[in-house]
């Protein structure tokens, strides 16, 4: 099933076949930053040759350009060229990591990173398959770091209602029913189906709470309206 947040093991029929190339109906520019030579490569040999991909230099960065950033953990070298990348320069991002801590993990989703692979599932299609979602704006999170997300904000949230007051920004009985099944994993088609909504009023509450609220994209949403007690 095709889902804002996918996991590694759904949607294995997604990533390369021809209806996505028809959904996607453009070539992704995509550069991939790493500070370990034989990492690059990997991630270079892999993404290589995918009819809908275009790798890039550093310096071809631009507004639509998907980031790969590789590294063991999401350190601070790492997370500054994620922030360089996604702030100033209009990339979207995935990170490929082996590991993230509790403790950077909603660092990781608010800096912008929409799209996260561990680095033992770093296939050509799970790695393509990140890369078309973060070209789209959507979320791609293993299962694991999802549950550890929802978990790690839903203990901010409680706090947050035990010290008493309102969110500081508010959303719109719209815009919680909207993020609220996105956060279950439904896609665009599915969320209007079951708001009986039209595709384009789904997109257009995304867009205009994401910028009204300057979120990079539906999973720093989803992180925000559960750390707010939204949902």
């Amino acid at each position: 099933m095709r889902s804002t947040f996918r996991t590694a093991d759904t949607a294995a029929a997604t990533a390369t076949v021809p209806a996505e190339h028809q959904e996607t109906r453009r070539r992704i520019p995509v550069v991939v930053h790493t500070l370990d030579p034989l990492s690059r490569a990997g991630v270079l040999s892999q993404l290589r040759g995918h009819p809908v991909i275009d790798l890039v230099d550093d310096a071809e960065v631009r507004p639509g350009t998907v980031a790969v950033l590789v590294g063991e953990t999401p350190d601070e070298p790492l997370l500054s060229a994620l922030r360089r990348m996604v702030r100033s320069e209009g990339a979207r991002a995935v990170l490929v990591v082996s590991l993230i801590r509790e403790t950077e993990l909603l660092d990781v989703i608010e800096c912008g990173v929409g799209a996260i692979v561990w680095r033992h599932e770093a296939t050509a299609h799970r790695l393509s398959q990140a890369v078309l979602a973060a070209s789209r704006g959507d979320g791609d999170l293993p299962a694991d770091l999802l549950g550890r997300l929802i978990n790690q904000v839903g203990t901010l949230q409680r706090s947050v209602a035990g010290r008493g007051g309102a969110p500081l920004s508010g959303l719109v009985p719209r815009e919680i029913d909207v993020l609220r099944l996105v956060a279950e994993g439904m896609d665009t088609g599915e969320i209007a189906s079951k708001l009986s909504y039209s595709e384009r009023t789904v997109k257009n509450v995304m867009h205009g709470l994401t910028t009204r609220l300057h979120l990079r994209n539906r999973a720093h949403a989803v992180a925000y309206a559960l750390r707010e007690g939204y949902i």
